[in-house]
Order: C-alpha cells, then sequence, then structure tokens
C-alpha cells in the first residue's frame, strides 16, 4: 500500500499489530525501492519503507543533516503509531539509524546497518573531497539526475545482478530531485559515529556486499567488533545495492537475523 499524510510518503505492507520493520533507503534510492522485502516479510511484519525526506511524495526538511534526518525518523515512527521497531537502513539510512539510536537509544527492538559507515570523515579530507566532485560535478556541469542514474548504478553494483532490480535502481536514481541529491550529499560531510559504536545496546546485523567501494566490507567487519550485539554477514560478489542485485540473498540474511523476534513476540 502506497500513503502519504503530506509530510511522509511511505509503502506498507501487513499487519498494522505485527512488529514494525521500518526500511530507510539510500541517497540514490526511494520508498519503492523496497517493494520485493515488503512483499517478502509483509506476511509477518508491519513493513515500512519511507520516501526519506525530499524524495518521493516527502517533504524537503529546511535544512538537511544526518541529526536532523533522524529527528523526522522519529516524529516518523511516533506519527505511525510504529513503537519499538525493527531499523534496517541502508547506506545514509544506516547513518540515519545510528544517529537515531544516539538520539533515542532504547526506543528501538532490533537495528540493520546494511552497507553502511560510522563515519565519512573530514570536509578537507583527499577522499572525500573526491567523492563529492565525482557526484556532484557532472550536475555542475550540466548532466542530471536522469542522464546520469545509469552509470552511477553501474559503478555501485558488483557481479552478476538481478536485471529487474538494476531497472528499479535506475528509475530511482533518475527520480531523485536534483536538490535533495546535493542536500543528502554534502550531509555526509563530518558524519562521525566511531565513538558511539560501543553504546549500541541493541542486537545489531552489519551486512555487507563483497564487491561494495562505497563501505567497503574490511571496513563494515571491523565496525562490528566495536558493537556489543552485533552480527556481521558478508554476501560475496555484492555490490552497493544488495537488496536490488540479489534480492534473494539479502532477504535470507535480514530473515535469519529478524525472524527470531517473531518468535519472542508471539
Amino acid at each position: 500500500m502506497i500513503t502519504g499524510d503530506g509530510r511522509f510518503a511511505y509503502e506498507t505492507a501487513g499487519d498494522p499489530d505485527a512488529i514494525p520493520l521500518i526500511f530507510l533507503h539510500g541517497i540514490g534510492g526511494a520508498a519503492r525501492a523496497w517493494r520485493q522485502q515488503l512483499a517478502t516479510f509483509g506476511n509477518r511484519f508491519r513493513a515500512i519503507a519511507w520516501d526519506m525526506p525530499g524524495y518521493g511524495g516527502s517533504a524537503p526538511l529546511p535544512n538537511v543533516s544526518i541529526a536532523a534526518l533522524a529527528d523526522a525518523l522519529l516524529q516518523f515512527t511516533d506519527q505511525l503509531g510504529a513503537a519499538n521497531p525493527i531499523l534496517v537502513g541502508h547506506s545514509i539510512g544506516g547513518m540515519i539509524v545510528q544517529k537515531w539510536l544516539v538520539q533515542s537509544p532504547k526506543l528501538a527492538r532490533a537495528v540493520v546497518l546494511a552497507q553502511t559507515s560510522p563515519a565519512f570523515g573530514k570536509a578537507d579530507g583527499d577522499w572525500q573531497k573526491s567523492f563529492i566532485s565525482a557526484r556532484l560535478g557532472p550536475l555542475d556541469r550540466g548532466e542530471t539526475m536522469k542522464s546520469l542514474a545509469p552509470s552511477l548504478v553501474k559503478e555501485l553494483v558488483g557481479d552478476d545482478p538481478d536485471p529487474k532490480g538494476m531497472e528499479l535502481a535506475r528509475e530511482c536514481m533518475a527520480s531523485v530531485p536534483e536538490a535533495s541529491y546535493r542536500a543528502m550529499m554534502l550531509a555526509l560531510i563530518g558524519f562521525d559515529q566511531r565513538k558511539t559504536l560501543k553504546d549500541i545496546a541493541v542486537p545489531t546485523l552489519l551486512l555487507s556486499g563483497s564487491r561494495d567501494n562505497n563501505a567497503p566490507a574490511p571496513m563494515m567487519a571491523k565496525t562490528a567488533t566495536y558493537i556489543p550485539a552485533a552480527e556481521y554477514v558478508e554476501l560475496p560478489g555484492v555490490g552497493h545495492l544488495a537488496n536490488l542485485e540479489r534480492p534473494g540473498a539479502f532477504d535470507k540474511a535480514l530473515a535469519n537475523f529478524v525472524d527470531p523476534f517473531v518468535a519472542k513476540h508471539g
């Protein structure tokens, strides 16, 4: 079901009284990027995927930062009455989850940090400047999100990605408003939650792809060692868009982590 209230647009499936399982997309994504997961998990969870503020039918924030996005997520869960959710954050969605855990450490039942990082680094770092320039430079030179979508998606994926998933990935990327894309890229600068990893007090799954250049698997494996109740799973051959590249493998890894919560809840 696709719905919205003027501030947040989202898609949902499943019993409204079941455990909320909330999916948070990345910078090039959208709620609809999670439709396979909503179908897979909607039979036992209240599966929800939001359009991040500034995406789809969700209103943009006046000032974009990871902290402001985490505040928006808290307002979103309150508005839906989605108490004690399991949060699945991909890429910047995972950064939002990390910030949300600092601001509201006891409100999540569990979290999944999918292909994300605890830090982006300083604005004046060579890698950071190169990353931002590579993403925003083409827009500065007159390209559009639609014209860039095929090459951006191709750079993100690993071996033999699912063709339908790639079509959806390109469609999502092409539809991101340029202003939102720019704002989210700049919001990455200075993000650093490395010191708070030890304070994450809920069960946590770190899910990586072996071919992911944006959130490299060795970095994610190391991150897992700092989180007290962490599990680490690496998907071989997968790039940065696991749920679209290999939906079966992604859903299996996610189910192994989240399904025990259904048994406890029941």
